[in-house]
């Protein structure tokens, strides 16, 4: 790569800039190789010179690189004759009438004063909650929040702790790390779209989770409930065919498994009405009850979700260590929010962000094309490759020693069925940046013993239409993503705003409860414990946009959710 001449560079007083000025030069930077440059007497002509004398084929500047440079600087320094005048001055020269490096070290980036703990009385006291409001949880932002304020006063005193010397370079061990990916289903497609692949996937659904509720009830099979005698007690387990009321209010259900269909009636004064608001097509339940005289019909006593086990216990890891949980950057949109998501990769270069060593993005990198009625008016890049080489280079702005996972969205350049395998080769070169692993929507990431399932969340939308308002709404999307944990699958309704791919097996389906679920979509701040599984759904990096504003969705932009990973406390930061 070919350097700009050392002239034109500005004065790089903070880490941040000196991030965006190797990302302007097509390079990113590990954390600790930034500390060094910034620690350098003249860290402008610094980052010339290391990228001068970088390798052809480097694509991210490492600590070895910069101190190449700064030993050989050194070593001349040391062999030079000082002169009558620096003898006498006693201190470095200013550069262009610039504070000089002794006082510049002392000031503190933008997002250390401001953008580095969310001003949100909810997002700062809550464990668990949403942005309006509805919070229970960790308190580690208020620790975190006071310990920031500290760093603060001592750093304005001129006290500044030596966290940016060469000596106590922040430095990320990879052998200490442990990242693996479950359920990927990319390159594994075998669907053609015929009947017989529909067939496949739902009779997949319903093996699985059936096998998770049979211990609960004594389940016979459809044909075999029809041939039992009257008054007797029954369970099935089956995929919703129907659901409807009774003139008389009450509910049918009729259920569908292997060997055929099987009506339940739910009575209204039998208590399940709460249940029944529910239940959505083609989830697989569980009823039992009392068959009528006549065995035409299963009177029911009690439903059943697959749900997650009240017991179910989570892993963590061995060390103090955080992954940030971010979604829907929408690059490429005249919306996009580029001075927040700089604030939030220059706080992963701070000391603070030190624990920070993954990322894991919940889709829809860019805005992409043609996703809804007259998006091309609110385009700022209007060709999708060009939007993934703009977020290529916004990547670059990440430290380049941290582990970033991604699957895609709606608006990503892949089909829009789900499960979505990840990205082409072609798209794939294009973000080589971190050597990221892409994988598809949902996928498992088991990080450092946490399993996090992530899925973009477009099945989100249609919970929220059909469900009570008390049970899932976009003010707080967390209690939509509890019902999907429920039903132990992320889109279980077939058929209507979320588009399913018949595969030969049900990706979509949570078999092993995860630790931590993980999904964007709606562009709303929200996160709750469900069964001691945190969800967590973690806002956008875009502002409102037209489309949006004639939808009545306010976003919540410009949040970073930090998890620690031993502990699965979670602090929310807003960098907007």
């Amino acid at each position: 790569m070919s350097a700009a001449p050392v002239s034109n560079l500005v004065p790089l007083e903070s880490n941040a800039r000196i991030v965006k000025e190797l990302a302007r030069r097509g390079y990113n930077a590990e954390r600790e190789a930034i500390t060094l440059l910034a620690s350098a007497p003249d860290s402008a002509a610094a980052v010339g010179s290391v990228v001068d004398r970088a390798p052809d084929d480097a694509l991210r500047i490492t600590a070895d690189h910069v101190r190449a440079v700064t030993d050989d600087r050194s070593a001349s320094d040391d062999d030079r004759t000082p002169s009558d005048d620096d003898l006498t001055q006693g201190s470095t020269p200013t550069r262009n009438g610039d504070e000089s490096p002794t006082e510049t070290s002392k000031t503190l980036s933008p997002v250390e004063t401001e953008g580095s703990f969310p001003d949100s009385e909810s997002v700062a006291d809550s464990n668990s909650g949403s942005n309006s409001g509805s919070n229970s949880g960790s308190n580690s932002t208020n620790d975190a929040a006071a310990n920031n304020a500290a760093a603060s006063n001592a750093d304005h005193n001129g006290d500044r702790i030596a966290d940016d010397s060469p000596d106590t370079a922040p430095h990320h061990d990879p052998d200490l790390r442990d990242l693996e990916i479950g359920n990927d289903m990319t390159g594994r497609s075998t669907g053609t779209g015929e009947y017989g692949d529909f067939v496949r996937t739902f009779r997949d659904r319903y093996e699985r989770l059936s096998k998770v509720l049979r211990g609960r009830v004594n389940h016979r099979p459809a044909e075999a409930i029809a041939e039992m005698p009257g008054g007797s007690d029954a369970a099935m387990i089956g995929l919703v065919n129907d659901v409807r009321s009774t003139k008389s209010g009450h509910w049918l259900v009729e259920l569908e498994d292997t060997t055929g269909t099987f009506p339940a009636l739910i009575m209204k004064d039998k208590g399940l009405a709460d249940l029944v608001d529910e239940i959505l097509m083609d989830e697989c339940l569980a009823v039992e009850g009392t068959l009528a005289d006549d065995s035409g019909i299963l009177f029911a006593d009690s439903l059943h979700f697959p749900d997650v086990p009240r017991t179910h216990r989570t892993g963590g890891a061995d060390r103090h260590v955080q992954a940030a949980l971010i979604s829907d950057v929408h690059v490429g949109s005249d919306e996009f929010m580029a001075d927040a998501w700089s604030s939030f990769t220059d706080w992963l270069h701070t000391p603070e962000a030190e624990p920070v060593e993954y990322l894991l993005l919940a889709g829809d990198m860019v805005e992409g094309v043609g996703v809804y009625p007259d998006q091309d008016e609110e385009l700022e890049i209007v060709d999708i490759y060009e939007q993934y080489e703009a977020f290529a280079e916004y990547l670059k702005e990440v430290p380049a020693d941290t582990e970033v996972v991604m699957i895609p969205g709606n608006h990503d350049a892949v089909r829009l069925a789900e499960p979505q395998p990840g990205f082409n080769d072609e798209i794939r070169a294009i973000m080589d940046v971190h050597d990221a692993q892409i994988v598809s929507n949902p996928a498992t990431v088991t990080v450092e013993g946490v399993d996090v399932l992530m899925y973009h969340g477009v099945s989100l939308d249609e919970v929220i239409a059909e469900l009570p308002e008390e049970k899932a709404s976009y003010d707080e999307p967390h209690k939509a993503m509890y019902q999907l944990l429920k039903k132990r699958h992320v889109a279980p309704q077939f058929g209507g705003h979320t588009r399913v791919a018949p595969e030969e097996r049900d990706y979509l389906v949570i078999e092993d409860v995860p630790d931590v679920f993980h999904t964007g979509h709606v562009h709303k701040l929200g996160w709750g414990k469900y069964h001691n599984v945190l969800a967590v759904n973690s806002g956008c990096w875009q502002a409102q946009t037209d489309f949006q504003k004639s939808v009545n969705i306010d976003p919540d932009s410009g949040y970073a959710p930090i998890l620690d990973l031993d502990t699965l406390d979670m602090t929310v930061r807003k960098f907007s």
